[in-house]
């Protein structure tokens, strides 16, 4: 959803540059991992959508189960969120906090999909392709999936490469019907 991206991108940018300066990037992406994954959470989600509950009250049930990895600065965050009601937005600011740190680190995160499993050699293979190609380093995620038939499929960020037979298969298809 474009709205949720637009409304999610002040807030991500503003941890992420507060994250810079403090040198706690690791640190805030962490918290910010967690508060999402809470912010998630059915029985989170029912005090979330409360309309009985105060903002505060709100914050405060966030903090205390994410009290153990959070600072001052992160309890702030929180709050504010929880004044301006978006904590629904945290798996967001998340994700885009994460592609700020890897624009920032200069690494990209890639998920593979093959028929087969892929050996150690050809994973290193297919990172050092990819690293050069896209001017980062790659951090390669190798999964299986047999209707592909063969071949591969490369995803990252907002770039899809389909190499696999089922794809190939499909616009055949498609060409022969038209």
């Amino acid at each position: 959803m474009a709205e949720l991206n637009t409304v999610a991108r002040p807030y991500s940018k503003a941890a992420f540059e507060h994250a810079v300066a403090k040198g706690s990037l690791d640190q805030w992406s962490e918290v910010l991992t967690t508060a999402a994954a809470v912010a998630q959470h059915e029985t989170m989600q029912l005090v979330l959508g409360n309309p009985g509950l105060t903002s505060e009250q709100k914050a405060e049930a966030m903090i205390s189960v994410c009290d153990e990895q959070m600072e001052e600065t992160s309890k702030n965050f929180i709050a504010l969120l929880a004044e301006n009601q978006r904590l629904a937005l945290l798996p967001e600011i998340a994700a885009q906090f994460e592609q700020l740190k890897a624009n920032q680190q200069h690494s990209v995160e890639v998920s593979v999909t093959t028929a087969f499993d892929l050996g150690e050699q050809q994973q290193q293979k297919l990172t050092q392709a990819l690293s050069s190609k896209l001017g980062r380093e790659v951090s390669l995620t190798a999964e299986v999936d047999k209707s592909i038939i063969g071949g591969v499929i490369v995803r990252t960020e907002d770039l899809v490469i389909d190499g696999s037979v089922r794809a190939r298969l499909a616009k055949l298809a498609e060409a022969m019907n038209s």
